[in-house]
């Protein structure tokens, strides 16, 4: 029984409403310093076939000796997604034609994987959450590189990325839009990255992602699904969803019928195209690994595992709610990434949590988007923000000196309350000073009198005014005391 979508996210075809169901397979690169069955290298790049032993080569004789630390890793991520941890697993060959997999097989696991059933809870918009169900999570074996673009008569392998351990996440066919779907593995991948078990770096391949996508009428049976191959970003994700469900719309209402296949997306042509036929378990000739016993572990394991596990995502969002007063949808941006969640609670320490989470949010974040840096790398610390932030709450400087005093800390650094002291930039609160100033406005300004005592809206002009006159360092309240005063508005 699956669930039914949202009339707001149903699609139009030319006969009728469509509803796409999407699951998926997320192959995520366990971070581990060495492979899964061998001692080489995990790390990216390196010479062609640098990283590679005589396991990964499939010498004869070569036996594979399973590595404790992806197993921890794999246990961790199950954890995270509130998932039945199996106390016992077993790996299976999974024969197929691997041409850049030396021993012809693929080491995975089938009917007994390590991890079992779990749920994430997903954030699409402000006001919607969706639980989507997690079928399995299983360890295999990546493949080497097949590069075809440096002879044009020969195919080079490279076996670096040859036996490095992958997690594989299979989600419930539980996603209903592109949008979801793009939400659902930008969530997975936070979790990932909290727990550290996956860098979750699409661009160097470490997190990819199958799209099983199908269509069906509304309350329908599930229709036949194909399978999106190796989609290595979000935003590809969702556009390869949005064309393959039209894709599938368009045959369906002409009359013809949906062949289950494995297609690759092209996000340069914006289309989708035959790969083969989408093979079966049993295609597969799926037998336990004789060269490697069940593996198996006990309960104090697993809740040794647990007990290291950071505070997660959805935790951490519930507490930043209760502790700090912060709107739903802001503790979960601040949460998105733990270094972003860290920065906050460094800024927000001793001071105005929300006034903290506005700057980071919108002043921070943005401009760090801008330039395409993450937190790690901001030039403004969260003890400067900080240091800005207290200088608002001190009426020292108004909201506007402030964010011309970050752009100075973002571009040539230094302290923020010295430099509001050698530039001569703190706000004018002498109530003289700022009554000249009002009384100037409204000398000047006859006409905008009459208007403001009809329409007190315009008051807004006048303290615009009153603020430009005095190079924006008149405290504002103050400036919006005096103006009602004197206008009677």
């Amino acid at each position: 029984m699956t669930t039914q979508a949202a009339p707001n996210k149903l699609i139009s075809g030319a006969t009728g409403d469509w509803e796409v169901v999407i699951g998926m397979e997320i192959h995520a690169q366990v971070t581990s310093n060495a492979k899964l069955f061998s001692g080489a290298s995990a790390e990216y790049g390196g010479a062609p076939n640098d990283h590679v032993s005589l396991v990964d080569a499939a010498m004869p004789g070569m036996l594979p000796v399973i590595n404790e630390e992806c197993v921890k890793q794999a246990i961790r991520t199950g954890l995270g997604l509130e998932a039945k941890i199996n106390l016992r697993s077993v790996f299976d060959r999974k024969n197929y034609f691997y041409p850049d997999l030396p021993q012809g097989y693929q080491i995975s696991q089938y009917k007994h994987p390590i991890v079992g059933e779990g749920a994430v809870i997903v954030d699409v918009s402000p006001s919607e959450r969706i639980t989507v169900g997690i079928e399995r999570l299983h360890l295999e074996q990546d493949a080497g590189k097949s590069l075809h673009d440096l002879s044009a008569t020969e195919s080079h392998v490279d076996l670096n990325r040859s036996g490095v351990a992958l997690m594989e996440i299979v989600s419930k066919p539980d996603l209903r839009s592109a949008e979801e779907a793009r939400a659902y593995v930008s969530k997975l991948r936070t979790i990932l990255r909290y727990i550290g078990s996956c860098d979750g770096n699409m661009e160097e391949g470490s997190l990819r992602a199958d799209v099983n996508v199908s269509v069906r009428r509304p309350g329908a049976p599930l229709g036949t699904r194909c399978e999106i191959k190796n989609v290595n970003s979000i935003r590809f994700i969702g556009q390869a969803v949005d064309v393959e469900a039209r894709r599938q719309i368009g045959i369906l209402e002409d009359g013809g019928a949906i062949a289950q296949e494995t297609r690759l997306f092209d996000p340069g042509r914006g289309e989708t195209r035959a790969m083969r036929s989408k093979e079966e378990a049993h295609d597969y000739r799926y037998f336990p690994d004789p060269d490697l016993l069940p593996l198996e572990f006990d309960q104090p394991y697993v809740d040794a595992l647990r007990a290291q596990l950071p505070e997660l995502p959805d935790a951490k969002r519930a507490r930043f709610i209760q502790q700090y007063g912060l709107p739903p949808y802001d503790a979960g941006v601040l949460v998105m990434e733990r270094a972003a969640a860290d920065y906050f609670e460094e800024t927000a320490k001793g001071r105005d949590a929300k006034l903290a989470a506005n700057w980071v949010i919108n002043e921070l974040f943005g401009r760090l988007n801008k330039e395409g840096l993450d937190v790690a790398r901001s030039p403004v610390s969260s003890q400067a923000l900080g240091a800005i932030i207290d200088l608002i709450s001190q009426n020292v400087i108004s909201g506007k000196i402030a964010k011309d005093l970050f752009e100075i800390v973002w571009t040539e650094g230094g302290d923020p309350k010295a430099i509001v002291e050698a530039r001569g930039m703190k706000q004018v609160t002498d109530t003289g000073a700022i009554e000249a100033a009002v009384d100037a406005v409204i000398a000047a300004n006859p006409d905008k009198v009459e208007q403001a005592k009809a329409k007190p809206t315009m008051l807004g002009w006048f303290v615009g005014q009153v603020m430009k006159q005095t190079g924006g360092k008149a405290n504002p309240q103050s400036v919006n005391e005096l103006l009602k005063r004197k206008l009677g508005v």
